[in-house]
Parts: C-alpha cells; sequence; structure tokens
C-alpha cells in the first residue's frame, strides 16, 4: 500500500520505467510542440529502457539534453552540488534536463531555427489502493539555472512540474518556475524588464559567472558575455497522494528555453524513494544548547506548524518547511504538521539530548631548562571524554595535535615554551570544547661564553691594564671570578654584573672568569682569559700638546718627555720632522717633532721599555682648518678717474680682516669692499687681498686693473681665429661701460649666430656645435658707461680658419 513506483527514484541508474522526449517549442508548448519521444516500455532507440543519455534534439555535434547523474559535482552557476543532501537526508541520484545549447530564432533575432529546446522526463503509475486516510507521498528535490532572456514572462526560460490524473491537472502539486518581468515588450522580442524583486523573493539569485551565449543585440554599452544567469539552489517539495488510491497519475519535469530559442533553461531533479508519507530530516539524537535545524518537503501554498520539546527555543521560523532550534536540556518529540487545498500531512520524530562538554582546566604552569625536563599537566573540572590533548609553540597561533586521552600528561625534554590544553569530546553529535591552558616556560640553557681577549699581558705600574669583554653568552652575568692557580676561584666584591672588565694594579699574574646563569637552568661558566704580570716598569711619558688646531700650509711642534723606556717610534711619520733614531740614550728624554700635515691627523707615539710586552701609546691629533679661499674678482678695465668697486669674498664665514696692497686710490683698504679711483698716471695696476680669520688663518688673491686715458668705450676686434692656439674667442672689450644691454653676431643670410648681454662672453665661431665657414659676420653691441649715457657701434668681423 506505501510501495514507491519502480525506479522513480533512478535507483537503476537508468531512465528505465520513465517516458522521456527533447524536441522544440517553435509552435508552442504542449501538444503541439515538436518532440521526439522515447517510450518506457521499449529499449533504444525508441525507448528508455536502460538509457542514461538522451541528446538535445536535431543537433550536430551532440550534446546531452536528459542525463542520469551517478557522481556527485557542483553546478558552475551556482555552486551547489548535483546530488542533493537536504538536512541530512542524502539523494542517490539526479537528472540533468536541459542544457546551455541555445538556438537563435523568432522575429528580429536573425537566426534561422525559430523556438527554444524542450526536454521532459514522465512516469505514469497508478497509486496503491488502500484507505485515503493513510498518506501516500512522492517527494522530489530541485534545482536550476535559468538565462534572462528578457522577454514577456510567458516566453522566458522555464522549469516545471505536472502531476495530472487522466482528466484533470492536480494545481496544487504542478508548479512552474521562470524569471518574472514586467511584460513590457512584444511577442517574441527582447527588452522586457526584469522584476528582480519577485525573481529574490522567490529563492533566485544572480550567478557570478558571465553566460557562455553571445549578447544577440549588443551595442556600445552592453558586454558581449552578459551577468544574466540566474539560479535556485535545491528545494524539497511533496505532495499527497492518497485522494487518487487506485487511479492512475502521471508526474512530469520539464525544462524549455525560451520561446524565441535564444536563453537557456537546465534544472536537476531528484526523488527520494519513500512514500510512506512526511518525514522531518534532522538529527535524532543531539547536544544541550546546540543549533540544528529540522524540514520536511514542502508543499504549495502550505502552511506548516511545529511543536519542539518544553525546553527548546525556536530561532528561526521564515522559511515554514525549515526550523533552526536551540536545544534544550530534556529531548522530547518534535511535530509538524503541513497543509494545503489538497494534502494534510504529519509527522513526528523522537529527539534525545545530550548534555554539552565542558573542557575544563588544566593545571601545571611552570619553567624548565632546555634539554632534559619533566612536567606533569592534569586537567580537572570537565564534562565528557577526552579525545585528545592538543599544544602550540608559537604562542596559541598553530595547534598540533598528541594521541593522548587521559587526565595526565607528561611534557619532557621540552626545547621550546608550550602550551597545552585538552580537548573535551560528548558523543559524536556535540562540538568538541577545549580546556583552558597551561604553559611551560623554556629557558635557553646557560652559555657562559668567551672572554676576549684570551691572553694578555700586564706591567708594574700600568695604569691601563688589559680590558677584557664577554660575547656570546646566553643569560645573566652572576659575577666575574679570579684565580692565581686556575683551581681555587674568588667571586668578585662587590659583585660585578657588566660584560667588560679592566684589568690594572695585580700582584701576581692572574687568570678571570665569569658565571652565567639563565633562569631557571645551572650556571654556567665563560672562558678563562690569563693576564700575566711582568715584573718590568710600564713605558711613561708627558706629552703637549695632545690636542692642536694649526691654519692649512702651517705647522705644529710636538714635544714628548719619556721618563721610563729604551726605545720609541713614530706609528705615522709621514708627514714629521725632527722625529729623533728611536734610542732612548736617557732619562728624562725630550722629544721636539714638528708636523706638517695637509689635513687633520693623529701621530701615535709609540715608546717600549724592554722586559715590558706592553708599549705606551700616547697619540697627538692635530687639527688642520681648511684653506682660506679668497676671490678678489674678475681683472677688468677702467678709465681714467672712473670709480671702480672693488669685492673680496672667502669661504671662511668667520674671516673678518682684510688688506688690499697697494692703497693706490682705494678710499680705505682695510674692508671687503673699497673703491679705487685711478688717474692718467696709471696705465695697470695689481691689487692683492689679505683675509684673515679670528685664529689668524690667511688667504689672498689679485686683481689685475687696465687704465685706458679715453672716455668710456666699447672695442671690438676685426678678426678673430677659432680652433687655432690663440685669438679664438671673438668679444667686446667695454671700457668705463657699466653694463651691456646686446652683443648680436649675424651671418651673411642674416641669420643670428650669437646674443649675449655678458660682459666678458664672446663666440667661439660655432652654431648650434657646428663650426660656421670662413668669412665676414656682421655684429652690433650697445652698452650704458657708467655715467649713464648709451654707447652703440656695429662692424663686421672676419672669421678665419
Amino acid at each position: 500500500m506505501q510501495t514507491c513506483p519502480a525506479n522513480i527514484n533512478f535507483g537503476s541508474g537508468t531512465l528505465t520505467h520513465w517516458f522521456a522526449y527533447v524536441g522544440n517549442n517553435r509552435n508552442g508548448n504542449g501538444p503541439t510542440a515538436i518532440k521526439q519521444t522515447y517510450d518506457s516500455l521499449a529499449s533504444p532507440p525508441q525507448g528508455t529502457q536502460g538509457l542514461t543519455i538522451i541528446y538535445e534534439w536535431n543537433h550536430q555535434p551532440l550534446v546531452p539534453g536528459i542525463q542520469i547523474l551517478t557522481r556527485q559535482g557542483t553546478d558552475r552557476f551556482g555552486g551547489f552540488q548535483i546530488i542533493p543532501n537536504i538536512n541530512g537526508y542524502q539523494y542517490a541520484y539526479s537528472i540533468l534536463l536541459g542544457s546551455t545549447l541555445i538556438t537563435r530564432g523568432g522575429p528580429g533575432s536573425g537566426g534561422a531555427t525559430m523556438g527554444g529546446y524542450i526536454r521532459g522526463v514522465s512516469y505514469r503509475f497508478t497509486v496503491p489502493p488502500g484507505p485515503t486516510a493513510e498518506p501516500y507521498t512522492m517527494t522530489y528535490a530541485y534545482a536550476m539555472v535559468l538565462e534572462n532572456g528578457s522577454h514577456n514572462s510567458n516566453e522566458q526560460p522555464l522549469f516545471s512540474a505536472t502531476l495530472k490524473t487522466d482528466d484533470s491537472v492536480v494545481t496544487c502539486a504542478s508548479p512552474s518556475y521562470y524569471l518574472p518581468t514586467f511584460n513590457n515588450t512584444e511577442e517574441g522580442q527582447r527588452g522586457a524588464t526584469l522584476d528582480s524583486a519577485t525573481a529574490i523573493k522567490n529563492g533566485f539569485i544572480v550567478s557570478p559567472v558571465l553566460s557562455p551565449n553571445p549578447n544577440p543585440n549588443p551595442s556600445g554599452t552592453e558586454a558581449t558575455y552578459l551577468q544574466d544567469v540566474w539560479t535556485k539552489g535545491w528545494r524539497e517539495v511533496t505532495f499527497d497522494l492518497s485522494p487518487y488510491r487506485g487511479r492512475k497519475v502521471t508526474l512530469t519535469f520539464e525544462a524549455d528555453n525560451c520561446i524565441p530559442g535564444g536563453h537557456f533553461a537546465y534544472a536537476y531533479v531528484a526523488l527520494r524513494n519513500n512514500c510512506a508519507g512526511l518525514s522531518i530530516s534532522g538529527d535524532s539524537l543531539v547536544c544541550v544548547n546546540s543549533n540544528i535545524a529540522y524540514s520536511v518537503p514542502a508543499l504549495a501554498g502550505a502552511t506548516y506548524q511545529w511543536f519542539v520539546p518544553n525546553t527548546w527555543q525556536i530561532t528561526d521560523y521564515s522559511s515554514g518547511n525549515i526550523i533552526r532550534v536551540k536545544a534544550g536540556t530534556q529531548g522530547g518529540p518534535i511535530i509538524v504538521r503541513e497543509q494545503n487545498s489538497c494534502a494534510d500531512l504529519k509527522d513526528t520524530i523522537q529527539v534525545n539530548t545530550l548534555p554539552s562538554p565542558v573542557g575544563g582546566k588544566v593545571s601545571g604552569d611552570t619553567t624548565v631548562c632546555s634539554g632534559i625536563n619533566l612536567q606533569t599537566l592534569v586537567l580537572s573540572n570537565n564534562v565528557g571524554n577526552i579525545q585528545n590533548w592538543i599544544y602550540s609553540t608559537d604562542g596559541g597561533s598553530n595547534w598540533d595535535s598528541l594521541p593522548v586521552t587521559t587526565p595526565k600528561y607528561v611534557a619532557q625534554n621540552l626545547t621550546t615554551t608550550t602550551t597545552f590544553k585538552a580537548v573535551v569530546q560528548n558523543g559524536t553529535v556535540c562540538s568538541p570544547d577545549t580546556s583552558s591552558g597551561a604553559t611551560v616556560s623554556v629557558d635557553a640553557k646557560s652559555v657562559g661564553g668567551v672572554i676576549n681577549p684570551a691572553n694578555s699581558n700586564l706591567c708594574e705600574q700600568q695604569q691601563i691594564g688589559s680590558i677584557l669583554n664577554l660575547s656570546g653568552k646566553t643569560g645573566n652575568i652572576i659575577d666575574w671570578q679570579s684565580s692565581s692557580d686556575n683551581f681555587n676561584w674568588q667571586n668578585f666584591n662587590p659583585p660585578l654584573n657588566d660584560s667588560v672588565f679592566m684589568v690594572n694594579s695585580i700582584p701576581i699574574s692572574t687568570s678571570y672568569r665569569t658565571i652565567v646563569k639563565n633562569g631557571v637552568c645551572p650556571a654556567d661558566t665563560s672562558s678563562v682569559a690569563k693576564v700575566a704580570l711582568f715584573k718590568v716598569p710600564f713605558p711613561q711619558a708627558n706629552i703637549s700638546p695632545a690636542d692642536t688646531t694649526i691654519c692649512f700650509g702651517t705647522s705644529a711642534n710636538l714635544n714628548a718627555s719619556i721618563t721610563v723606556g729604551t726605545s720609541y717610534n713614530w706609528l705615522n711619520p709621514g708627514s714629521l720632522i725632527n722625529t729623533g733614531d728611536g734610542k732612548i740614550t736617557g732619562m728624562p728624554y725630550t722629544l721636539q717633532a714638528i708636523a706638517n700635515p695637509p689635513s687633520s691627523t693623529d701621530y701615535v707615539l709609540s715608546i717600549t721599555n724592554e722586559g715590558c710586552p706592553n708599549a705606551l701609546n700616547d697619540t697627538f691629533h692635530v687639527k688642520v682648518l681648511p684653506p682660506i679661499i679668497v676671490d678678489a674678482g674678475r681683472d677688468t678695465s677702467v678709465v681714467v678717474n672712473q670709480p671702480l668697486q672693488l669685492q673680496a669674498s672667502s669661504n671662511d664665514p668667520t674671516a673678518n680682516t682684510y688688506e688690499w696692497i697697494p692703497t693706490t686710490g682705494l678710499n680705505n683698504p682695510d674692508i671687503p669692499n673699497p673703491i679705487a679711483l685711478l688717474n692718467a698716471s696709471i696705465n695697470s695696476i695689481k691689487y692683492t687681498v689679505k683675509v684673515s680669520n679670528p685664529v689668524g688663518c690667511m688667504g689672498e688673491n689679485s686683481i689685475h686693473v687696465k687704465v685706458f686715458r679715453t672716455g668710456p668705450d666699447i672695442f671690438v676686434p676685426n678678426a678673430f681665429t677659432p680652433g687655432k692656439n690663440s685669438n679664438t674667442i671673438f668679444r667686446p672689450i667695454p671700457v668705463g661701460v657699466a653694463y651691456l644691454e646686446y652683443f648680436r653676431i649675424y651671418n651673411r643670410s642674416g641669420e643670428l649666430v650669437f646674443s649675449t648681454s655678458q660682459i666678458g662672453q664672446g663666440w667661439d665661431g660655432t652654431l648650434n656645435g657646428k663650426p660656421q665657414d670662413s668669412g665676414g659676420y656682421v655684429w652690433m653691441v650697445q652698452g650704458v658707461d657708467y655715467t649713464g649715457n648709451t654707447i652703440f657701434k656695429k662692424g663686421v668681423v672676419v672669421l678665419l680658419r
């Protein structure tokens, strides 16, 4: 009475017992469509017995239009699995109706073939006889992918499920799914506006994957391939056939492209092989306080009533046929009732609960020394069974598992700081809980390090002895120790915790070492440094000056008085004179060397005393001030009684003393900028200016002044010879001229080849780097003399090569 029809769930992996068809809807859907049919009672090629694939109608190459799916996969547009698992119920098989294949037909679409592809499967069976009060249910799941054709709704791509008796359609079990539009275009045309709000409300979402078919009406604003594919993930539907017991019914699933043909539709369908009424999907054993979902297959237009145990809480009831709950402390029945115009179904599932696990606390925090160590960790206050222990060596960012299920764990031989936790589980339905952690801090082993130098010497009366430096240690310095026999060691008093120690004034040869301890690790000793004492006086001397400053180009006297020593030498005597021969003939022994360094220099006097291996090295530091560079100005020419402004400058900002020699014609020879007024008795004169700074350093420079007995004028040569040894530049010679307004040169074509307004600049006989031909060139010059009068001249110069 409750047995499902044979192979209703495609359990054979074939279409056996199913009627199938593929075709084209250019003459409309239903009986008028063009179809190629496959009988459910026949074998291929006319029937479906043992058949797994049927290809799209009248298309080459062959493309599957109906296909049994027996292996799991993922739909490329929707991302959902192609064989569904709905709230714990795993379907074994599904069928794919349709593909992305299209035709481009219909008015205005430019295609040769009108109409879109259709594909469908039907199953005709007799509902088992029996009392109508006993539910006989059919449950299927569906998912679909539809391309928006922008047609009126009745021409859009479509997926439908239809339940028929011999004389009518059972409308409450016969839904159709399509992308709705506002029907604002003509029949067979694109351009209708998609009602996206309704599409989303009906469970459709737009796919991020572009359509594989090019846009049939591209324009400057539309992409070649549109993001216009919509998907609907798996949903479950059920209907009750008990009112039709003993009667024949036909269940049909169909996927149709749009009627014009240019946009695709395909759908997945899976059926349960359980027809004995409504069945709640969900766990029957749950964890207290866990969040779980329970569901039943949907009824079209149905209302739903759910009942849960008293301590439970329904957290989401928005979908009707699916509820989400938070489990309480006690189990009990979960009951559902769903009703529509043609079904009234109930089901109950008994649910038991398990207490949630509690991770508890791990105790045993401690600090150990790296290497050989041992620490016992204990878990307490946990609820549930220990699944395993975990540990982290990076502060909790990453965790690794330990196959330990006991409440005690012994951590051994750790080399890095590690945190340990336990994972506690209660049954398989509860999510595990993790305990608090215990951290075993690991200190690195103490390393005493190395003292350098390992061997050194000390002489009597040596004020600055060996400087011992400890490096490479791990830990803190507890103290330094000394020993005269390398066997008995004495701590410093007071203790010394520094890594540097200077040895002086020891009575006998002595060895030194340090004690280093890191955390809880045992202390370690450093290497031993030996300081040998020589019973010979250390060299002694007095030097002056230790530091001195001189002007560039001058010398410094370096004086030394040696009171203990047998020989000496200079370590860098290159710019020294009067250095002596290195022999000390008596004491005190006096040295008076003279240094002439070109730049700041350190001179080291090294004195030895025979029998003492250590030398006394005294340093004279001679700082050389940079040279004072003076600029007296460019050589110039004036006319008789023309005031000439002189201007001296230097690179030393502290320079403050000036002296011009000779003082002839100068209004003040002791300033940087005197004015010279020269009379007719002078043909030319050379002025030298000396510049000094407060420390006495000096620099000097000269300027030559030629005196013309004419009035202010501009003299211009009549020829020049560029490229020769002399007379290579053609320039005007202004006399008594305050400034030039211009100096211009033109070739015979009237082209400007040179121009300047700077006194002293001239033409080298080239234009844009190219030497010009020999011949005459016109020039003109204009300037203003020192009285304000304009001087203008022009003429021809001859270029000779």
